[in-house]
């Protein structure tokens, strides 16, 4: 059973540049047509001071940072029970090659299903720039299912 005082716990802080080329890579990956994304011209040419973000690249971003492997081993979940059973943002201002991002993770939930079948966990990440600017809240859902 995951232990309810997980409750609050944070990860802490940590930040990271975006950089052109994972951007880039990342739009291509997921076949983001948009020049804005992909093409430094365009993006000015539209006002933008560099490449836009693709939104779920926050979440590889995240992934850089906090490895999934240590919050499953902190929370003693068995990776081989456990599947991504929601991802959910909220956006509050747009995020560019150049930002430097400050990741704040911490488990919000902990709860269970099915008189305990299913366990699920809660993580909320608050992502701020380098000017101290809220511009994203992620929260994932993790469910594990009992043997």
């Amino acid at each position: 059973m995951l232990d309810k005082n997980l409750i609050g716990h944070s990860f802490g802080q940590r930040q990271v540049k975006v950089e052109e080329w994972p951007v880039r890579w990342y739009a291509n990956a997921i076949g983001e047509t948009n020049p804005e994304y992909s093409n430094v011209a365009a993006a000015q040419a539209a006002g933008l001071p560099s490449l836009r973000v693709p939104p779920t690249f926050l979440s590889c971003l995240e992934g850089w940072l906090f490895k999934t492997f240590d919050l499953l081993a902190m929370a003693k979940i068995e990776p081989s029970r456990v599947l991504h059973a929601e991802q959910q943002y909220d956006y509050h201002a747009p995020v560019h090659v150049g930002d430097t991002l400050t990741y704040e993770p911490k488990i919000v939930d902990v709860y269970d299903k099915k008189d305990g079948a299913l366990e699920f966990l809660v993580k909320e990440t608050r992502i701020t720039n380098q000017h101290g600017a809220h511009v994203a809240d992620s929260r994932t859902v993790l469910v594990q299912r009992r043997v």
